[in-house]
């Protein structure tokens, strides 16, 4: 971008100031619009930044594209796709991480779209929508809030954070509270990873792919119950709030 207003700075302003007074025409594709055809895979190439909402279904292969072609993204996805074996190592290894915005998100859903009692409305033009709970942004574009460092409180106890039957870590039901003053190594849920700094915290795995590439048996056991999926972390040395 460059500042095309001539209002001294460049900013989303400029993109207004293009979209207002140059000529975007809109070109209908030959094909059926796959994003893996031919046809598609060309415009990528030709994209500097690709920001959309693909199909979730379809989110791995997408992902995986992107990746190939050495994109920067900014995609919408459901936040359990973190736990995906194909995802996963590429959070693991800071190649991918969740962007500023994580929780329900409101979708346009076509005219066809049955009714809901719950997570559902029209609006005053006729539009239905839909509420999807636990969608977030994923990325590899760089920002100012993946640095900042989570504010720990809590302390360690082994009667608020029992250890999985069989392996050396304990379990954190919430995020929130992550404790100060523990270094050994954290299942917490898969919501910490709207919070992730990667100089406070190191992923070790998930309590499924807990050597960081294989499908291995699930240890987030306690007292013999299953306990839901969690993210394998550990605090940096450089991190550390001592």
């Amino acid at each position: 971008m460059k500042d095309e207003n001539g209002d001294g700075r460049v900013d989303l302003a400029d993109v207004e100031w293009l979209i207002k007074n140059k000529k975007n025409v809109l070109t209908k594709l030959k094909g059926d619009g796959d994003f893996r055809s031919a046809e598609c895979e060309k415009l990528l190439d030709n994209a500097d930044l690709v920001v959309t909402n693909p199909p979730f279904s379809l989110f791995r292969e997408y992902i995986a594209q992107l990746m190939e072609h050495k994109k920067q993204f900014l995609v919408i996805g459901n936040m359990n796709a973190v736990t995906y074996r194909e995802i996963f190592p590429l959070i693991k290894d800071n190649k991918v991480w969740l962007g500023n915005k994580a929780g329900h998100f409101w979708f346009k859903v076509p005219p066809h779209y049955e009714e809901k009692a719950t997570d559902f409305k029209i609006d005053e033009k006729g539009q239905k929508w839909r509420r999807m709970g636990n969608i977030c942004w994923f990325t590899n574009l760089d920002f100012e809030k993946r640095h900042e460092k989570m504010l720990l409180w809590k302390k360690y106890t082994p009667e608020e954070y029992p250890k999985y039957d069989n392996y050396d870590a304990i379990d954190v039901s919430r995020t929130a509270d992550i404790p100060c003053d523990y270094f050994g190594v954290m299942g917490v849920p898969i919501t910490f990873m709207a919070q992730y700094n990667p100089a406070q915290f190191e992923i070790l795995g998930d309590t499924r792919f807990h050597d960081g590439s294989n499908i291995s048996n699930d240890i987030n056991i306690i007292n013999g119950k299953t306990k839901f999926r969690r993210i394998l972390i550990r605090r940096c040395e450089e991190g550390a709030e001592r």
